[in-house]
């Protein structure tokens, strides 16, 4: 079995722990071991034993990606950092959206608008779709879905709103980029379409390559698992080989575990609280875990939209382990939590 570290132990401070710590990706986290898995074992080596402990090339690779920091990616005007949580404010514009119902679909001058106020509420980028990809959902045809994304992406692009879009098609993509989105959020990680990778090597945007175990079923694709963790991780290392040999430079990819898709309730929870583990592939993390299912499986059945609590609960899971950009419905309570956790972080970074 391939070597793999997780960070834990994660600290309040580094002041007067000089090589007792490392830092996380160069965010805003510091941590003090490494739960080391090889072999189906699992071990404990802290920081300050790591040269001694970990002489095998793949631990210092792993080691050196883990805390790197993450570059920022400039796009045009607007700079992405990664040293600290941003959120990317989810705008569906589907007639089958689980989350607004389609009410958005047929107007897309409200849908800018709510766009707008999304990121006047804090969000960082706006992600546009115009097909759903929950269980069940049927495949739209590229057109309709371009006549959804693009009259909604062009305002939103005037008004100075950051916009990534949400697709598996390189049409859409092509389009959705023409029209002034700046990043592709693909859930099927560039292999449902064909032309997919060229586009986005050709346009030298960011990508979103989400994990699914089967990208052309998408939601509805299930998988058993060894070790989902590592099972993700390695599934998404070998992707961004992949994407990197086609063409785009692997600073302007982000990963994303892909919640909910072909992964059960235990799944999706071993994800989330081993996150950490994927600061390895040395790219920032997106999770995406809002209104998902699995907060209803954990708290009576609660509709998507009564499950607000446990998206923020999702999401600070998520910044704990050190997750760049939380995908969001609802940006504003999200960005509130964020904020108190960066004010937590800033008074424990500057002493007791």
């Amino acid at each position: 079995m391939t070597l793999h570290l997780r960070p834990i132990q994660f600290v309040d401070t580094p002041v007067d722990r000089d090589g007792e710590v490392a830092r996380l990706a160069g965010g805003m986290l510091w941590f003090s071991a490494y739960e080391v898995i090889e072999d189906g074992r699992r071990r404990t080596v802290p920081i300050a034993d790591l040269a001694a402990s970990l002489r095998d090339e793949r631990a210092a690779r792993l080691h050196a990606a883990i805390t790197a920091p993450r570059a920022p990616l400039v796009l045009s005007e607007r700079t992405l950092r990664f040293d600290q949580p941003i959120i990317a404010g989810i705008l569906n514009v589907t007639p089958d959206s689980f989350s607004d119902g389609g009410a958005l679909q047929d107007d897309p001058v409200a849908a800018a608008s709510a766009g707008v106020a999304l990121a006047e509420a804090g969000a960082a980028l706006i992600d546009v779709g115009g097909e759903s990809t929950r269980p069940g959902a049927a495949t739209v045809w590229e057109g309709d879905e371009i006549a959804r994304v693009v009259p909604v992406i062009e305002r939103l692009a005037r008004s100075g709103t950051l916009v990534s879009i949400d697709t598996r098609k390189a049409g859409v993509m092509e389009a959705a980029l023409a029209a002034g989105a700046a990043i592709v959020n693909d859930v099927a990680a560039l292999l449902w379409d064909d032309r997919a990778l060229e586009v986005v090597a050709k346009a030298g945007c960011p990508v979103v390559l989400m994990h699914s175990p089967d990208p052309a079923k998408g939601a509805d694709g299930g998988a058993s698992y060894q070790d989902v963790l590592l099972d993700v991780f390695d599934w998404l290392e070998a992707r961004i080989a992949a994407v990197v040999a086609g063409g785009v430079e692997q600073s302007r990819i982000i990963v994303d575990p892909g919640i909910g898709f072909g992964k059960s309730l235990s799944d999706n929870l071993a994800l989330i609280n081993g996150l950490a583990l994927l600061h390895g592939l040395g790219c920032p993390i997106l999770l995406g875990a809002s209104r998902k299912r699995l907060i209803g499986a954990l708290s009576n059945a609660a509709p998507a939209s009564e499950r607000l609590g446990g998206s923020v609960a999702l999401v600070m899971a998520g910044v704990a382990a050190g997750a760049q950009m939380l995908r969001v419905h609802d940006v504003a309570e999200t960005v509130q939590a964020v904020r108190v956790w960066r004010g937590l972080r800033d008074r424990a970074l500057v002493g007791r």
